[in-house]
């Protein structure tokens, strides 16, 4: 019996449509139930095809299981890896059937406090896919490309329970590069270097980096909020597969939809990953309107140089204002012994603020031009009532900052306190440090008083390597800034590294409140050190990567205005280090700090954009150094 023309050409438009929806036709001999289905999402914008990266999620149209890879360049990123989630009430990992698909262009642009540069666009395209059990249970996936990665994350709608787990994972080829530090609640592990596959069991931080002939990329999470709770990874050895799992076992659900955290992955040649703001891109925007009080700097912070011994007193910490306000460093910071616990206050007293002498600090550190940042414990925080007694009164007191320390937890209830103290530091204007912590998820863009997180083994560890100091410029400081406290010059023979490397670590190293942990006696007696540091911008306009092999070198410069502020950190024997000077065409005035035979020496040389600058570099060393436009006449980059 012949087919009517309106009919099959109603046949052919369905067909021609569910082939689109899809992203390819149904596999032969197998009806459109049980088909395969395979979407891609890449980057927008002409010529991006050809090295941005590319996601390809597939639908197993027997099992209903969902995976996800990704490539750049036609090569091999993220081989096809598991997605799903499990919910008190459906299990959304298997079983699944495609309902529909919708894109958008995310194109936003927003402006920083702090970071590897102020202006940034967040612009990436958009696929949502919907899917369906045949019990009825639905939910989305939605997947985001851009430039430099590509992320995913699951919406589900409200009534279906607390999440039990999720089936997420990333696989990589066994033989991958990769750079990993185990797991552990205060991210402050070293990170060491293995093959993916030959990783020992165990967990790792889900700042994983890994190197495939597609490029390096970085495993990270944004937007994460006390709806869920953190990511962390875990590994069996011999495969090249790295699991997530959750800090909870039980996420408890509101009742309401969820959309979960983001599962990102950096991506890029090593200069991509490195400048990338991927996961700030991500990110809900600003959740504080008036951010004129937010101010970046310096920071004078003498705890390194001998802990409570260092000055816990009115009189020290004066010194130390003083010593701050000659070398124009904005900020102080006044860590443990200032004030009593607040349940030891009888805070029915009027006069009981009276117990600090922190008021004192402040009014003389203002009339010196010099905000204080102070050191609170968590558990002085931990209730809104004890915020209620500090918050305020820190504010009247006229305190910039807070450094809060020892949360150490990514537990759902643990990140519901950051939900509240961030709201509320940013009601009572006072930047925050978070210290044993979590690590940015993008809450540098939505909270733009946090000027940065510990989250690292920074100077304070003595068991610290050269390789792990350059492995963090690719690592944990490419996810926002890291308060590693960079200038401890004091600690020779506790630090791995050189007096010139250490210098150039506060440029290496970004940081929106970088606190610099020497005394005043080791920056005196290094002088060319301490007029280096005096001259590092509050704020970065960009960054660039010069030089860079994870464990090995890392060269970052850093331009503030119109200067580029250089710095860098290698690891193995002296050397003459070549540094390609990647900062535009035209001459340009290099000064350079670098260790000599009887202390610092400082070399100047004049060279053309995209030359080779020798540096020489010690064992285990590194150097500092300003570029700035030459022309006759110019003799120093110094202000």
């Amino acid at each position: 019996m012949a087919v009517p023309i309106r009919t099959a050409v109603a046949a052919l438009c369905a067909g021609l449509a569910a082939s689109l929806l899809g992203g390819g036709p149904a596999r032969a001999g197998q009806d459109t139930g049980s088909a395969a289905h395979v979407w891609t999402v890449s980057a927008p914008g002409p010529g991006a095809a050809a090295q941005a990266p590319r996601a390809r999620v597939s639908l197993d149209g027997t099992t209903g299981t969902l995976d996800l890879s990704v490539s750049r360049g036609g090569r091999t990123v993220i081989e096809p890896s598991p997605v799903g989630i499990r919910t008190e009430r459906a299990d959304l990992s298997q079983g699944l059937r495609f309902l529909h698909r919708t894109d958008r262009l995310v194109d936003e642009r927003y402006r920083t406090k702090s970071g590897k540069r102020l202006d940034r666009r967040s612009w990436m395209n958009e696929t949502r896919l919907s899917f369906g059990t045949a019990a009825g249970a639905r939910f989305d996936l939605v997947v985001r490309a851009a430039a430099d990665g590509v992320a995913y994350r699951y919406v589900l709608p409200g009534g279906y329970g607390d999440v039990l787990g999720e089936t997420s994972a990333f696989t990589l080829p066994a033989d991958a590069r990769a750079w990993l530090s185990a797991y552990r609640a205060d991210n402050e592990g070293q990170f060491a270097e293995y093959s993916a596959g030959s990783a020992p069991t165990g967990s790792y931080s889900d700042q994983a980096l890994f190197a495939t002939d597609g490029g390096y990329t970085l495993l990270a999470e944004s937007g994460l909020s006390g709806a869920y709770s953190g990511a962390r990874l875990a590994h069996d050895q011999g495969s090249g597969t790295y699991r997530v799992t959750l800090a909870d076992d039980r996420i408890h659900s509101t009742g309401g939809p969820l959309a979960t955290p983001w599962r990102a992955m950096v991506t890029g040649s090593l200069a991509t990953v490195t400048r990338s703001t991927f996961t700030d891109d991500l990110a809900p925007a600003s959740r504080v309107a008036d951010t004129s009080w937010i101010r970046p700097g310096t920071v004078l912070w003498t705890w390194l140089a001998g802990g409570r011994a260092a000055g816990q007193s009115l009189t020290a910490q004066q010194a130390y204002v003083y010593y701050a306000a000659a070398r124009h460093w904005p900020y102080e910071a006044v860590d443990a012994g200032w004030y009593f616990r607040s349940d030891q206050w009888d805070t029915t007293d009027p006069d009981w603020q009276t117990d600090s002498w922190l008021p004192q600090l402040t009014a003389y550190a203002r009339a010196k031009g010099v905000g204080i940042v102070v050191w609170i414990h968590q558990r002085d925080l931990d209730t809104p009532e004890e915020r209620a007694q500090w918050l305020p009164t820190l504010e009247r007191w006229g305190v910039k900052g807070v450094k809060i320390d020892f949360m150490n937890s990514e537990s759902q209830s643990m990140l519901q306190w950051y939900d509240a103290i961030l709201k509320e530091t940013a009601e009572h204007h006072l930047m925050v440090d978070f210290h044993g912590s979590t690590i940015p998820k993008g809450i540098q863009r939505t909270w733009p008083q946090v000027m940065t997180m510990e989250g690292v083994g920074g100077e304070e560890k003595r068991t610290n390597t050269s390789a792990h100091l350059t492995t963090l410029p690719f690592t944990r400081n490419v996810l926002g800034s890291m308060d590693f406290t960079p200038g401890g010059f004091q600690r020779v023979g506790q630090r791995p590294n050189s007096d010139a490397a250490e210098a150039g670590l506060a440029v290496t190293y970004e940081s929106g409140l970088q606190m610099l942990a020497g005394s005043p006696e080791s920056y005196d007696a290094r002088p060319l050190a301490r007029d280096f540091l005096a001259q590092l911008p509050a704020a970065w306009d960009d960054t660039r990567l010069l030089a860079g092999a994870p464990g090995r070198e890392a060269v970052l410069a850093r331009r503030g205005g119109d200067r580029w502020f250089l710095g860098g950190v290698y690891a193995g024997p002296a050397r003459t280090a070549g540094v390609p000077l990647s900062l535009g065409a035209g001459r340009w005035l290099v000064e350079t700090i670098r260790d000599g035979a009887g202390g610092l020496v400082q070399d100047r040389r004049v060279v053309r954009g995209g030359d080779t600058l020798g540096v020489d570099v010690v064992a285990g060393g590194g150097f500092a150094g300003i570029a700035c436009r030459w022309h006759p006449g110019v003799t120093t980059c110094h202000r």
